[in-house]
């Protein structure tokens, strides 16, 4: 079920997915940075950087200061030059699973590299560490193993997954069992 209640509302950046069936994932969230364009929003962009450059390079030579087409064109090969490598970081994701003995922490970098921690979930503690003028850092810790997770969100987002995980973490260490033979 989509957890949308602990959570607020729920970011495009991240989604959180929890279940309570044993030898399941407890807690599931995929976080991913913020895109502000989409491929095909890119694209358009770099086309309209390309045809203003160019318009803008016609226009200089019609007037007669042909030397200024060089700085159009470099700064227009600069800009698409700094959006593509803005765009490069699209394949950035971290996976963050709980399962009853395990959370599995993967990063997936812009180059598809993947790196995967696992940390003990019988000891495992949210932390989430305050710093001056900036966003919190969340971290897990479970037997002097430290991993810092959700680096992409805001502050906001954090603080929301570091109370869903907690209170993830909570139910799988607090089980409650509802036997209909107990009650009276």
């Amino acid at each position: 079920m989509l957890r949308g209640d602990a959570l607020g509302s729920l970011r495009p950046q991240m989604a959180v997915m929890t279940t309570d069936l044993a030898g399941v994932g407890r807690f599931e969230a995929i976080i991913v940075p913020h895109r502000s364009l989409s491929a095909r929003g890119l694209r358009a962009l770099l086309i309209a950087l390309g045809l203003l450059g160019g318009l803008t390079s016609t226009l200089v030579w019609l007037m007669g200061a042909w030397p200024i087409i060089g700085f159009t064109g470099g700064e227009g090969i600069l800009a698409i030059a700094l959006l593509r490598y803005h765009a490069r970081g699209v394949r950035e994701t971290e996976y963050l699973l709980l399962t009853e003995a395990e959370m599995r922490v993967v990063r997936t970098d812009r180059h598809g590299r993947r790196r995967e921690r696992v940390l003990p979930a019988a000891w495992l503690n949210v932390i989430l560490r305050e710093r001056q003028g900036r966003v919190p850092g969340l971290f897990l810790a479970s037997h002097g193993l430290e991993e810092e997770v959700a680096t992409a969100l805001g502050e906001v987002e954090k603080r929301d997954l570091a109370r869903a995980l907690a209170d993830s973490l909570r139910a799988a260490r607090n089980p409650v069992f509802d036997n209909p033979q107990l009650q009276l």
